[in-house]
C-alpha cells in the first residue's frame, strides 16, 4: 500500500481534530445541566425548553452549511466553525438568565450542525486521498471524545469544579485543536466541485434545495437510512434504562448498562468498520449490521430478561455502528450535487427524523408498554436493511468498493 503525502496525512490529523471539537463542544455541557438549572434558578420544564433551542438550530439552518462549505471549503468551514463553537463554549456559563441561555445554546447549536457537515465532507476528501474508508474510524473518535467530554464534566461537577473554570478550560483545549486543524487541512474548493466544472460534463447543482430537486431519490433514501439507525441509536438512550427499570424490574446499576453496553459497542463498530468496508463493501456490512441489529433487539425483547437487553442492546450497536458514516460519506458522492450539499440534507432531514421515534415509543409504552414500544427498533433494522442500498451511488466515479 503506498503511503499517503505528508500533506494528506497531516490533513487526516486535522479532520480528527474537527471530529474531536465537535464532540467534546456540547458533551462537555450536558453534564453541568443541573449546574446551571440550580445557578439561574430555573424549573425542569425551562430548562429543557432552553436546551431544546440546541437541536432547533440545527433544524432551521443546519441546511446551510452547504453553501458556506462551497465557500470557504470543507476544511477551513469545520475548523472555523468548530473554533467559533469553542470560543463561544464559556458563554454558557456566563448567562445570566434563561433567554441567554437559550441564546448561548441556539448559536451552539448552529455550529455544532454546520461543523458536524463540513467535517463529514473533508473527511470524505481525505477518504478520497487515502483511497480506502476512513470514515468510521472518524466517527469512533467522535464518539470517544464525546463520551470523554462526559467523564470530565462529570467529574468537575463531583468536585464542585465552577462551571466557568470547567468551560473556559475546555474551550482553551479546543481552540487550539481547531487551529491547528485549520492549519493543516487541505485548502481550496471540494475537487469534486472543480471536476464538474473542468471537464464539461454534467457539472455539479449548487445550492441544497437543488441538489433535492437533482438527486430527490438518493437524497431520500440516505436520509430514511439515517432516520432508521439513529432511531435506533436514540432507543438505546431514551428508552433502555427505562425498559429494564420498569418492565423487567432491573435495579438502577443494572438499567444504566443497556446504553453502556450500546454506546461500546458501537465505538468498537466504528474502530474496526473502515477494514471491514474495505474488504466486504458499504452495502454488505450495512445490510449485515442491519440484520444483526434486529435480530438481537428482537430477540432480546422476546427473553424479556434484563441481561438480555444489555447484550440485545450491545449487538445492536454493534450493527448499526457504520450505517451513520456509511451515508454521510454516500451523500457527499452523489453525481450533480456538491458534497458539502449533499451531507446537510442528508444530516438535516436525519435529524428531522430524530424527533418522530422518542414520542411514537412514549405513546405505545403509556398504552401499552416500554417493550411494546421498543418492538419499532427491530421494525427499524429491517428498514435499514432495505435502503442499505442506496449507500451505493450510482454513476460516482470516486466510490470505493460497495
Amino acid at each position: 500500500m503506498t503511503r499517503p503525502e505528508p500533506a494528506l496525512r497531516r490533513a487526516r490529523v486535522a479532520v480528527v481534530g474537527m471530529f474531536v471539537v465537535n464532540g467534546a463542544t456540547y458533551n462537555s455541557i450536558v453534564p453541568r445541566f443541573p449546574t446551571l438549572r440550580d445557578e439561574l434558578g430555573l424549573s425542569n420544564a425551562a430548562l429543557g425548553t432552553a436546551i431544546a433551542a440546541f437541536p432547533a438550530a440545527a433544524l432551521v439552518f443546519g441546511v446551510l452549511a452547504g453553501p458556506l462549505i462551497a465557500r470557504v471549503g470543507s476544511g477551513r468551514a469545520g475548523a472555523g466553525v468548530g473554533l467559533v463553537g469553542a470560543v463561544l463554549l464559556p458563554a454558557v456559563a456566563l448567562a445570566p438568565s434563561w433567554y441567554a441561555l437559550a441564546a448561548a445554546l441556539f448559536v451552539l447549536g448552529l455550529t455544532d450542525a454546520w461543523a458536524d457537515a463540513a467535517m463529514n465532507a473533508h473527511g470524505l476528501r481525505v477518504q478520497t486521498g487515502y483511497g480506502r474508508s476512513i470514515v468510521n474510524g472518524l466517527h469512533a473518535v467522535w464518539s470517544m471524545a464525546a463520551v470523554g467530554a462526559g467523564l470530565l464534566g462529570a467529574a468537575a461537577a463531583g468536585f464542585g469544579l465552577p462551571l466557568l473554570v470547567h468551560l473556559g478550560v475546555v474551550a482553551a483545549v479546543l481552540v487550539v485543536v481547531s487551529v491547528l486543524a485549520w492549519r493543516w487541512c487541505l485548502p481550496g474548493p471540494e475537487p469534486e466541485a472543480e471536476h464538474g466544472e473542468a471537464d464539461g460534463t454534467e457539472g455539479v447543482r449548487h445550492g441544497p434545495w437543488r441538489a433535492v430537486v437533482v438527486a430527490a431519490g438518493p437524497l431520500l433514501a440516505l436520509s430514511a437510512l439515517l432516520v432508521a439507525s439513529g432511531g435506533i441509536e436514540d432507543s438505546a438512550a431514551s428508552w433502555g434504562a427505562i425498559y429494564v427499570r420498569d418492565d423487567l424490574g432491573g435495579g438502577a446499576f443494572v438499567a444504566g448498562l443497556p446504553f453502556v453496553a450500546f454506546q461500546t459497542a458501537m465505538t468498537l463498530g466504528r474502530l474496526a468498520g473502515d477494514r471491514v468496508v474495505d474488504r466486504f463493501g458499504a452495502v454488505a456490512v450495512a445490510r449485515s449490521g442491519a440484520a444483526l441489529a434486529t435480530l438481537a433487539m428482537g430477540g432480546a425483547l422476546l427473553v424479556g430478561h434484563p441481561a438480555a437487553a444489555v447484550v440485545g442492546y450491545a449487538l445492536t450497536g454493534l450493527g448499526v455502528s457504520t450505517i451513520f458514516p456509511l451515508g454521510f460519506a454516500a451523500a457527499g458522492r452523489i453525481r450533480g450535487v456538491r458534497p458539502g450539499d449533499g451531507i446537510a440534507v442528508v444530516g438535516w432531514l436525519a435529524r428531522l427524523g430524530f424527533l418522530a421515534f422518542p414520542p411514537i415509543i412514549g405513546a405505545v409504552a403509556d398504552g401499552v408498554s416500554v417493550g411494546a414500544g421498543l418492538a419499532l427498533v427491530p421494525l427499524a433494522g429491517i428498514a435499514a436493511f432495505v435502503l442499505a442500498g442506496s449507500l451505493r451511488p450510482a454513476g460516482s466515479a470516486r466510490t470505493l468498493r460497495v
